[in-house]
């Protein structure tokens, strides 16, 4: 039996802290000798970040003028880097970043797949296997995490983040910085701010949002990022109330340095700065220099203003070299502290020799993530497990399509590594005695894609003389990401008419979902016999997941966002607040939709398995609290099925009565359990009470007394609860807001 902890493995060493007091005072020391030696164009380089292209000027490296690079991905490329830095007069590190997204030479399951194994220990392990590799390519720095919430999955990079929870996503965001670190890589979070909450879903989409909603839902994942060690924050390409975030010294200054702390580096997002035109501030560069520049960016990535205008800037009086000096320093202090001075060669042949092969300990997490990541939706008749199947059809071009298993950030990965469904469902199914037909059907159905009518009713004759049917469909890895925002969740029509014609066969029909946000799946959910979500299952996860469906492991993933009905029911999210018309069958004049039903097809946290579990109703430890004392909630989960499952016991919290709406769910705790068939254990999850307050208007986190609910069970909808009073609440000012998965005044853990 194994019980999982939801507080990331940083917690467990922090005593040591990220850079020893002396260290801290050498690293100083050193930064206040460079200072003294450093030219403005020098000190300017420093600020600059610039990425490859057709034609790329190596002598600002050896000059000083670029300070940074960025996209170098391979190792002879970042070596012709290394041999013009070589010849540079102070040989400062350079910072070599590149998007390490869910990957670099292996590629795992993307991150909001990762986050549905609720699973930190796996997810930071894939971020340090990720690094590893990157390292070896002579990276060492990467635009990851992306810690954006998000309630609506038209936005295409819901992909890249960790859904809509607040608390999940602070965890993850913590538990993927402490991997990427470990692995040697300097993380940043991104983007600040409040990205994912773009109008219509839409990327870029201005953003108008209330402060402390803002510091309730958007900020604590960028807090536990960069309690986690997190170097550099991005800002973020919108506007965020009325003021894009690039330039908007409100968020950069006001709440990113003075409320959170932040000591870091703050960049700029890809090209962001020129970009300012479009938003209408000034058609002059010099003008978003400064605006950029003195509302907090201290990196320009790829615009190339800084170099270009911060002379005329500083000379004009409008940038004071004081500010310059501070952006600089930052800069040196991220570079010395990871130690990145002893980083600066690289051997191509080794590193072509490293990258040549997948490591195998990289392909051990990718199987492990695609077992612990298939998201198992719809069962009603138990087809899965399969069993007694000889023959099996294996339908639909994304199911042998390696690019379309990738997604949308291949990195470094290789289309002849990856390890399709159909080549795993086929090694599966021999092992089981059964033999595996493949049918291409309409290729990969891509958008738009006309039907093939004949092709498709041929496929199900075919598919008719099977035993059972796995029909693989979803989205291309076109159709996720950045600039793949949708306004239809809704398969393709040529993907709805084959699964349509498939079940029309009569035989048992599984239907597998790739892709990276949920899918409508109301026009067919009743027809068919199975679904499940298996992402882009990247290099191996394809495994994991014909391993799940043949039984060798139960399915344990659950939802990390809330599942429509329809596309119009967007932006969705479990944590919304009360009305005071709640929605009722019988009653018109209430919070509903009049053609659908109100409640989402699946709820947050919401994931089937092969076994029978049940839970007993929440324990409590107190009925009395503080601000300052945690309860344990202890919950019995035995499992009464004849196969061994993980279930993961959830703990929501609602304050009942309060000065302000709250919502009427909260995850505040959740633990995993691995139980074998007829075994029950008692799982306790400690919920500190400073944790279930909110922020008011001057940006102060209140946990007032008063009634508490703390509901316990498998998804959202659960009802099975037990209550508790604060006797006692607290208002501490911004900083001392609590973070989830952090525990008070904790640094982070050494760097590896």
């Amino acid at each position: 039996m194994v019980v999982k902890s939801v507080r990331f493995a940083l917690v467990l060493a922090l005593a040591a802290g990220a850079v020893s007091e002396a260290r801290a005072d050498a690293i100083d020391r050193k930064i206040d000798a460079l200072m003294r030696k450093l030219t403005l164009e020098d000190k300017i380089g420093q600020v600059t970040l610039a990425s490859i292209a057709e034609v790329f000027h190596y002598d600002k490296v050896t000059s000083g003028a670029y300070g940074n690079v960025m996209n170098f991905g391979t190792a002879p490329e970042f070596a012709k880097v290394l041999d013009a830095w070589k010849k540079s007069r102070l040989k400062i590190p350079l910072l070599h970043g590149t998007d390490i997204i869910y990957g670099n030479r292996t590629l795992f399951v993307p991150p909001i797949g990762q986050a549905a194994s609720f699973d930190l220990a796996l997810n930071r392990a894939a971020s340090e296997q990720s690094a590893l590799e990157s390292v070896a390519a002579g990276t060492n720095w990467t635009y990851a995490p992306m810690v954006d919430l998000s309630r609506d999955p038209r936005w295409g990079r819901v992909v890249e983040g960790a859904g809509e929870d607040v608390h999940l996503a602070s965890c993850l965001a913590g538990a993927r910085v402490e991997g990427l670190r470990a692995g040697g890589l300097v993380a940043t979070a991104k983007h600040f701010v409040a990205y994912g909450f773009g109008e219509g879903g839409r990327d870029y989409d201005a953003v108008e949002m209330g402060e402390p909603f803002l510091r309730d839902r958007v900020l604590p994942p960028f807090r536990a990022a960069i309690a986690a060690g997190a170097e550099t924050v991005m800002s973020s390409f919108n506007a965020f109330n009325g003021v894009p975030a690039t330039a908007n010294g409100h968020l950069l200054k006001d709440i990113l340095r003075r409320d959170m702390r932040f000591g870091g580096i703050v960049t700029s997002d890809w090209g962001a700065i020129d970009q300012l035109k479009n938003h209408g501030l000034s058609p002059d560069p010099l003008d978003l220099t400064v605006a950029t520049f003195n509302a907090g960016v201290d990196l320009d990535m790829a615009s190339d203003f800084f170099r270009k205008y911060l002379p005329t800037a500083i000379a004009q009086g409008r940038v004071s070299k004081a500010r310059l000096d501070e952006a600089v320093r930052r800069v040196l202090r991220v570079k010395f502290e990871a130690d990145l001075g002893k980083r600066m060669t690289l051997d191509p042949a080794q590193a072509r020799a490293t990258q040549a092969k997948l490591d195998p300990r990289g392909r051990e997490i990718a199987i492990e993530m695609g077992r612990r990541t298939t998201l198992l939706l719809h069962n009603p008749k138990d087809r899965l497990p399969l069993s007694g199947a000889k023959r099996i059809a294996v339908v639909g071009g994304l199911a042998d399509s390696p690019r379309d298993h990738m997604g949308p950030h291949p990195a470094l990965s290789k289309p002849e590594d990856i390890v399709t469904l159909r080549a795993a469902i086929m090694a599966r199914a021999e092992k089981a005695g059964a033999s595996v037909d493949f049918l291409e059907a309409c290729g990969a159905c891509r958008f738009p894609a006309a039907t093939d009518d004949a092709a498709i009713a041929e496929t199900a004759k075919k598919a008719a003389d099977t035993d059972v049917i796995i029909a693989v469909v979803g989205e291309t890895y076109e159709e996720s990401g950045e600039a793949a925002a949708r306004a239809d969740l809704a398969l393709s029509g040529p993907q709805t008419r084959l699964i349509d014609a498939l079940a029309a066969t009569g035989k048992p029909v599984v239907v597998l979902l790739s892709g990276g946000r949920p899918m409508l799946v109301e026009s067919f959910i009743e027809k068919v016999d199975a679904i499940a979500m298996v992402w882009f299952p990247g290099s191996h996860g394809a495994i994991g997941v014909a391993e799940v469906l043949f039984g060798d492991a139960s399915p344990s993933a659950r939802l990390p966002f809330t599942w429509p009905r329809s596309t119009g029911q967007l932006p969705l999210s479990y944590d919304r607040l009360p009305t005071g018309r709640p929605a009722s069958a019988d009653d018109k004049w209430t919070n509903k939709y009049i053609d659908i039903a109100w409640m989402p097809r699946f709820p947050f946290g919401y994931g089937l398995s092969y076994g029978r579990t049940t839970l007993s109703a929440p324990r409590l430890d107190r009925t009395t609290a503080t601000a300052a004392d945690t309860v344990k909630v202890t919950v019995t989960v035995a499992n009464a099925g004849p196969r061994a499952v993980r279930e993961t016991v959830q703990v929501y919290v609602h304050d009942v009565i309060a000065s302000r709406s709250r919502p009427s769910r909260e995850l505040k705790g959740w633990a995993q359990v691995d139980l074998a068939p007829g075994e029950s254990r008692d799982v306790t999850v400690p919920i500190r009470i400073a944790t279930l307050g909110f922020h008011v208007e001057d940006g102060g986190h209140v946990v007032e007394p008063g009634r508490f609910r703390i509901f316990t069970g498998k998804d959202a909808t659960t009802e099975e609860a037990a209550e508790f009073e604060v006797t006692k609440g607290s208002k501490v000012a911004p900083w001392e807001a609590p973070i989830p998965c952090v525990e008070p005044g904790a640094k982070p853990a050494k760097r590896k």
